[in-house]
């Protein structure tokens, strides 16, 4: 084989291994940029908490794998309508109970979940199944979760209760896909 042979070769393996660095590049930051846009904050939550970026995006993909095997529902008008009063009912009893009322928060909220058909097991299984599609109100689940287990030893002051009614109702009203004032949400659900 000539030289001339051997360097050719030399250069269109070089070429080809190249371009299939640039495509799997490319290929990887199409696959942040989905997972950017799909998760939102979740996404850098998930790159702060994992050892690594690959890591964070193996563990949002199997999120979206478990989502897209549930069998979620919408809620028909009748059980939206039912669960709206139940959070009236909640809201109104805050006033002579915050206590009483934030915990009767977290169980509607965990109720409404299980009846679209979220698994609710624990906490961190409910976040991760809820990121897929519900990204943008998982801070504030987070923040009433928390202010929650502070009630749970008596230890919240009035104004976290209030504080955590909202952040459940954020969260609630998504689930129910109306728009935290009650109004239907446009969009996903």
């Amino acid at each position: 084989m000539s030289s001339t042979v051997a360097l050719t070769i030399a250069i269109i393996v070089l070429v080809l291994v190249i371009a299939g660095l640039a495509t799997m590049a490319l290929g990887r930051h199409r696959r942040t940029k989905a997972l950017r846009r799909r998760f939102g904050p979740e996404y850098d939550r998930a790159v702060a908490e994992q050892p690594s970026r690959r890591a964070a995006e193996r563990d949002l993909q199997e999120r979206e794998r478990r989502h897209a095997a549930l069998e979620l529902k919408e809620l028909a008008p009748w059980e939206r309508q039912q669960y709206a009063e139940q959070w009236a009912r909640t809201q109104a009893h805050f006033v002579e109970e915050p206590e009483a009322a934030t915990r009767e928060a977290d169980a509607l909220v965990t109720k409404v979940m299980a009846e679209r058909g979220y698994p609710v097991q624990d906490f961190d299984t409910r976040v991760q199944d809820l990121s897929v599609e519900h990204a943008e109100t998982l801070d504030h689940y987070r923040d009433a979760h928390e202010i929650n287990k502070v009630n749970e030893r008596g230890q919240a002051s009035t104004e976290q209760l209030r504080q955590a009614l909202m952040h459940y109702r954020v969260l609630f009203a998504e689930l129910l896909g109306e728009s935290p004032g009650g109004r239907p949400a446009t969009g996903h659900g």
